[in-house]
């Protein structure tokens, strides 16, 4: 391509992210105008992709982590020729109802892999959908063949995230993984100097990849230098040496170019500086055909993939068009069932988690599509079935992942592999760790992906480890998140009812609350339906009219059981209700929430946690037995004891609820 129309193409980005910013009154001018030759050579020269077929399965991967410069990515698609990136769309730049918010959003638009904007967080996802490639390569072969490019930026890389993705990629040797670095050197404050000394270049050498430095503004030296990368047989950072702003006469290289307008003066006299005499939002004809012409560049690639795919033998091509759906084979229902069925034969005390690899064996054989792992707890975890081979550096034929101490890389990189396809991510950790996963599990909320979260050591009866380990506000904490499902399973059955309901919960991620210690058997027969699904259903009825409700969750389940039976010998009709999935019941209809939650004149929620939540089930007048504060270090059955979680407090909550004072002072004479 001839210089001058290659800085035609790229001014033409500058302009569409210049005037859409403008006529926005806000957004981010600098880092589309800084990168508009990095991005220019990059998808008229390598990129794969068609904008005709937007989801074609093999296409390279575009993910904009530095999504605060989202006007590079819709000016792209503009003139790319994706077809719902209309130049009405770019006119209404962060307005309400837009394909073009003020940060990529997933699903808004043809073209946009993922939601971007929290700093890191795309290039932990980049790694997942790298890591995505590599393990159906190994299962598909050359039906499953392309790229992943990131672009970057200084605070990408300032990001605690970053070094736990840049690591992972690197130890796992993710050659297809190629990182576009905007090394501008400014920041929001100024100069990056304020706050930052690291040479990135050498930082990511140190954990295994290949990293160069480039001029961004020379289009044959990033051109080199991706081919380079392409080449390598380990991830690649290219650094590209750019100036923010390119072109604007006073706010180039300055961070006043980051975030607000340029204004109409200076973008004037970027015009005249860029040679760019066009009107605002207006694209000459010769240019948007060059364009157009890099749009359609890869068809012919993408008919050659279709060839492959047809040539497959028919069983594999029927497995790989199943995985890549995202459709669940029907063996997992038949699996479920018997897991129920052997559950309800033999009822034995087991902790959650150990249920949970029970149902695991099972569950990965019937859907080889999953792909497990653990934040290097993975034998407290449970989450790797005894035949499961490791993912292991340039190895990807394997389907567990050590994904080492990286919780937050790790819930990255599992919401790029949803956003890839043909897998289904799933990982443990401790509950009290969805601290450190919490921003990349709101956002697979927001982009309604199906990630799998198995977090083990879900209260205060995991015991000697102390209050540091022991999640008390987390259930509350994780259920304030749209569209998360968060279950807390009271027994094996109810454990595989909601690794099913997990399983099939497509638009949004899934959090498995387990216990370390063991449980008694809640149900103790079968029953075909899976009666999770409904969030809340009554596990035990009372003996008569009920005066009484219990409702709890997960191992309180088993107390509010104990605490029946000595009501009911009281003389005390009492029920008890399981609670598995508050997300579930609150979205069943009002009839059955009604019939559920009962008219008892007492209700008691318990749960080895804090109240929040409860009280849309229990009402703001109901009782709760569970924590108001902190943990402590001790054997979990004095732990119960000591914070008053007991069969006899909640007997006695429900007696003095009713008003029968004398006879919870019976009860409550009994924990003395």
């Amino acid at each position: 391509m001839a210089r001058q129309t290659h800085d035609r193409m790229a001014n033409a980005i500058r302009a569409l992210a210049m005037d859409a910013v403008e006529a926005a009154k806000s957004g981010h001018p600098g880092m589309p105008m800084g990168m508009a030759d990095v991005a220019t050579v990059l998808f008229t020269r390598f990129l794969k992709f068609d904008p005709a077929d937007p989801a074609w399965p093999d296409r390279d991967r575009f993910v904009l982590s530095a999504g605060h410069g989202s006007m590079l990515l819709y000016a792209l698609l503009y003139l790319l020729g994706y077809a719902d990136m209309t130049i009405e769309e770019i006119k209404r730049f962060r307005q309400l109802g837009s394909k073009t918010p003020g940060h990529p959003e997933y699903g808004h638009a043809a073209g946009i892999e993922t939601t971007t904007g929290p700093l890191g967080q795309g290039l932990g996802n980049a790694v997942g959908m790298a890591l995505a490639e590599r393990i159906l390569t190994a299962r598909f072969g050359g039906v499953v063949d392309h790229q992943t490019y990131v672009l970057a930026s200084d605070g990408d890389l300032m990001e605690g995230i970053s070094q736990e993705a840049i690591a992972l990629a690197g130890h796992l040797r993710l050659s297809k993984l190629i990182v576009l670095f905007d090394d501008n050197g400014i920041s929001i404050d100024g100069k990056l100097s304020l706050t930052d000394s690291t040479d990135q270049v050498a930082r990511v050498k140190a954990s295994g990849w290949n990293a160069t430095r480039v001029d961004g503004h020379d289009p044959e030296a990033i051109a080199a230098a991706i081919e380079a990368a392409r080449k390598s047989e380990r991830p690649s950072l290219i650094a590209c040496k750019t100036m923010i702003a390119f072109g604007a006469p006073t706010k180039a290289g300055s961070e006043k170019a980051h975030g607000s307008p340029l204004g109409a003066d200076e973008i004037k006299g970027a015009r005249a500086k860029l040679g760019w005499s066009h009107a605002p939002f207006e694209i000459p004809a010769d240019i948007l055909a060059e364009w157009r012409q890099a749009g359609a560049r890869s068809k012919e690639a993408r008919k050659a993939w279709a060839t492959r795919v047809a040539a497959l033998d028919p069983a594999t091509r029927a497995e790989f068009e199943r995985r890549i759906s995202g459709k669940l084979a029907p063996a997992l229902a038949a699996s479920v069932r018997k897991l129920k069925e052997n559950a309800a034969a033999k009822p034995e005390d087991v902790a959650t988690r150990k249920a949970s690899e029970i149902a695991l064996e099972a569950l990965v054989e019937a859907l080889p599509e999953m792909i497990g792992g653990s934040a290097d707890l993975t034998g407290s975890n449970n989450t790797k079935t005894k035949n499961m081979k490791i993912v292991a550096p340039g190895d990807f034929s394997g389907r567990f992942i050590h994904y080492g101490v990286r919780e937050h890389g790790m819930a990255a990189a599992m919401n790029g592999m949803a956003l890839h396809g043909g897998v289904i991510p799933y990982s443990g950790t401790f509950l009290v760790f969805s601290d450190y996963c919490r921003p990349a599990i709101r956002l697979a909320a927001l982009m309604e992906k199906r990630v799998i979260h198995v977090m083990t050591h879900d209260s205060i009866g995991l015991g000697e480890d102390g209050p540091t380990h022991q999640p008390v506000e987390h259930l509350a904490s994780l259920r304030a998140i749209p569209h998360l499902h968060l279950f807390r399973p009271a027994d094996m059955t109810e454990t595989a009812e909601c690794w099913q309901l997990a399983l099939e919960h497509t638009n949004g991620p899934s959090v498995l609350a387990l216990t370390r210690q063991n449980l008694p058997a809640a149900r103790k027969r079968f029953a075909e339906e899976n009666l999770s699904a409904r969030g809340a259903y009554e596990l035990s009825p009372a003996s008569a009219k009920a005066e009484v409700s219990l409702f709890a969750s997960g191992s309180e389940v088993s107390l509010c059981m104990a605490a029946q039976a000595e009501l009911e010998k009281k003389g005390v009709p009492t029920r008890v209700v399981s609670v598995p999935c508050f997300e579930l019941f609150l979205a069943q209809p009002a009839g059955y929430r009604h019939s559920v939650i009962g008219d008892a004149p007492a209700r008691v929620g318990v749960e080895a946690a804090v109240r929040m939540g409860w009280d849309a089930i229990i009402g703001t007048d109901g009782a709760f037995v569970g924590m108001t504060g902190f943990g402590a270090s001790a054997p979990y059955q004095n732990l119960y004891k000591h914070f008053g979680i007991t069969p006899e407090a909640v007997a006695a909550a429900a007696l003095d609820s009713l008003g029968r004072e004398e006879k919870a002072a019976g009860i409550k004479a009994l924990r003395r």
